[in-house]
């Protein structure tokens, strides 16, 4: 039966319940609810709205169907309209007239406004976490090759000589700061609308700062109307997960490059790698592929929820329905990405030796060169002006700086001398780099 029901003369249409229907994607948040509803039905009791009685047996009938469903003893029936449906039709099966009343002083619109805060409350702590582990694995891969000279790059062109380590180091910078992004979405997100109703609150004497505090959260909205229809939260935090995918899809182009015969600078355990059905030579990274190629996923459910919220008016309207699917999907998404990535990492082969040529190659100690002839008083655009010519004539010849006989240094710059080796030693070059 609908909680609805009593307005209408005939049963809804098959086709409309369909479509309606949303417990394919929110019984995902039976534990959310059944908590809300524990929350709710101890806070009814304790204003004497209903009996002491009835407020105990709902919330131990409550705990009892959450642990069915847990265990697989109770089925959430997909053909029931929504999640929260489910559970007070089985609460009334377990207890009847009691199992009614849990809904006092409360509407589905500050229920599932409350249930969505909740879940994503959990995952945003889940998320962090698995984030400060892809972190911790770029810290030990980065410490484990804390040795290895690289080129750093800027346009793609081999630009000053960087370890493994540093590189890693900003892809943990860029991931920290998503870490501090998930956490300030959760703190605005931490107030409870339970209380809010409909749209226009109750006239029952409910008490919303007991049900904040018994779930947990920092306060209660100021406003019924914004409690029920702000999803501003689920915009926020698909934001900074959009955000996260656009890191991690860096990260991954890097990986995909590296591991190409081009560059060679890592190789993927065999079992994070594919193979071509046509190909018996390939190893192809498809798990960093797939990674780069589901940020899309995750920016499209962020435009999702843009355009669903952008013209809707005052207080909540069905559209708002599609809020789950699209922060669900993006959270699910992060996470996946994450979970894979981190035993990626872990087992994937650092090739120091190919880094350490590559770094040899392209001239990446020019900038050193040029401060060289700074520190024997020259101004730096007569120095920059010399290494330059410097590098042509390597070119030219076919050689390198660290290579070039010091008599052809001396005679583009007297003020070379033979110290100019010392100075554009790669590891040199980036032991002084110590900001």
């Amino acid at each position: 039966m609908k909680l609805w029901a009593g307005r209408f003369s005939k049963d809804i249409d098959k086709r409309t319940n369909d479509f309606n229907s949303s417990i394919r994607t929110d019984s995902r948040m039976y534990r959310q609810d059944i908590r809300g509803s524990i929350a709710h039905a101890t806070m009814l009791g304790a204003q004497g709205i209903i009996s002491q009685e009835d407020s105990a047996a709902i919330a131990a009938s409550l705990a009892e169907i959450e642990n069915d469903i847990t265990s697989g003893s109770l089925v959430i029936d997909p053909g029931v309209e929504d999640i929260h449906t489910f559970i007070e039709g089985e609460l009334t099966k377990r207890l009847g007239e009691a199992g009614k009343r849990l809904h006092t002083g409360r509407s589905r619109n500050d229920q599932v406004a409350l249930d969505i805060r909740l879940y994503l409350r959990d995952e945003c702590d889940e998320t962090a976490g698995l984030i400060n582990d892809l972190v911790s694995s770029l810290d030990s891969k980065g410490e484990e090759n804390k040795d290895a000279v690289m080129p750093g790059y800027t346009h793609l062109q081999r630009a000053q000589p960087i370890t493994f380590k540093a590189h890693l180091a900003a892809y943990s910078q860029m991931l920290s700061r998503d870490i501090g992004r998930i956490n300030d979405a959760k703190k605005r997100m931490n107030v409870s609308p339970l209380g809010s109703g409909a749209l226009a609150g109750t006239t029952y004497p409910i008490d919303r700062a007991m049900t904040a505090s018994l779930l947990g959260f920092d306060g209660y909205t100021s406003s019924t109307l914004d409690g029920v229809s702000d999803r501003d939260f689920c915009v926020e935090l698909a934001s900074a997960l959009s955000l996260i995918m656009v890191h991690l899809s860096r990260l991954c182009e890097e990986i995909i490059m590296w591991c190409s015969w081009e560059f060679k600078f890592v190789e993927l355990d065999d079992a994070f790698s594919t193979g071509s059905s046509i190909m018996p030579q390939k190893k192809n990274p498809d798990i960093a592929e797939l990674v780069r190629g589901k940020s899309g996923r995750v920016f499209g459910d962020l435009m999702t929820l843009l355009t669903v919220l952008k013209g809707i008016p005052l207080a909540y309207n069905k559209d708002m329905q599609e809020d789950k699917d699209a922060i669900f999907d993006a959270f699910d998404t992060v996470k996946i990405c994450l979970k894979t990535l981190v035993p990626m990492i872990d087992t994937m082969t650092v090739i120091k030796e190919n880094m350490r040529l590559a770094a040899g190659k392209g001239f990446i100690n020019a900038t050193d060169c040029a401060d060289y002839l700074v520190s024997k008083g020259m101004a730096f655009r007569d120095a920059y002006k010399a290494t330059g010519e410097i590098v042509a004539m390597c070119i030219k010849k076919g050689l390198t700086l660290e290579n070039l006989p010091i008599e052809d240094y001396i005679s583009v710059c007297d003020k070379f001398d033979k110290g100019v080796y010392e100075a554009i030693n790669l590891d040199n070059c980036v032991k002084r780099r110590n900001l």
